[in-house]
């Protein structure tokens, strides 16, 4: 799946929950001092600043197939390493970082098995390749709302539940096969706090992801429809919601 859209849209539609994701990824992989880190499909850079923080600029290196994300990245971080790539084809030597994590990129990965064999390549044995998704495959993920909202009217529709880790057992599982050892699994919930309905809703309409492009394909009345349908789903004034992601790490 591509993301070409700005980097603001994609903080928009899912930088606030990515960034209450990016702290638990970082304790649950272990980041400590002196650690050489790449942030795999690294987005405009919610990890990455949490890395940043922990470990410094210099420590941390970034990579990510959409160069308008890898551009956003390089003004917010300028000092991080960075560049354009796929996790499939890492531009590193092999043992180049003590640890290599992938942040909500996995279900999107053409090929997961091999671009988890490539963190693990481009990791020190014994090192930490770690990564997480949305529980979308069990319907604890952030767009549950809309996607319910959609298979209602549309049943053959794709909800990214059978996305690649999406759903229990399936991201260990990829790990295995792309023989990361001593693999351990755990979930991360995050909370997002919204002011009302139109706060909820207007970042589906910037066209961000598979959610964003669904949205996009409608006609007027088709996306009206969608819109109360998701409206008959959600509180009243303010409201928090809360999702979860499979967070798996294992050791190169």
């Amino acid at each position: 799946m591509s993301f070409d859209v700005a980097a603001d849209a994609y903080d928009r539609f899912m930088g606030r929950w990515s960034s209450g994701l990016s702290s638990q990824m970082a304790d649950f992989a272990g980041v400590r001092n002196g650690a050489r880190v790449l942030d795999v499909g690294c987005g405009p850079g919610a990890l990455t600043g949490e890395l940043v923080a922990r470990l410094g600029a210099a420590a941390v290196t970034a990579v990510d197939p959409a160069e308008g994300f890898v551009q956003a990245l390089r003004t917010r971080h300028p000092d991080v390493a960075s560049t354009r790539a796929a996790a499939e084809s890492l531009p590193f030597p092999d043992d180049a970082f003590d640890a290599a994590l992938a942040q909500l990129v996995v279900h999107f990965m053409k090929d997961p098995v091999t671009g988890l064999g490539e963190m693990g390549r481009v990791t020190r044995p014994g090192g930490v390749v770690a990564a997480c998704v949305w529980d979308h495959g069990g319907g604890q993920g952030p767009l549950t709302v809309f996607w319910r909202a959609v298979t209602a009217r549309d049943p053959e529709a794709d909800d990214e539940s059978r996305l690649a880790g999406a759903r229990e057992g399936h991201l260990a599982a990829l790990f295995a096969e792309a023989g990361v050892r001593d693999v351990e699994a755990t979930t991360l919930p995050v909370n997002r706090d919204y002011a009302g309905f139109d706060d909820w809703w207007e970042p589906y309409t910037l066209g961000v992801g598979p959610a964003g492009a669904y949205l996009a394909a409608l006609g007027p009345g088709e996306r009206e429809d969608l819109r109360e349908r998701c409206r008959a789903l959600l509180p009243d004034g303010p409201f928090t919601l809360t999702a979860r992601a499979w967070a798996v790490r294992g050791r190169a």
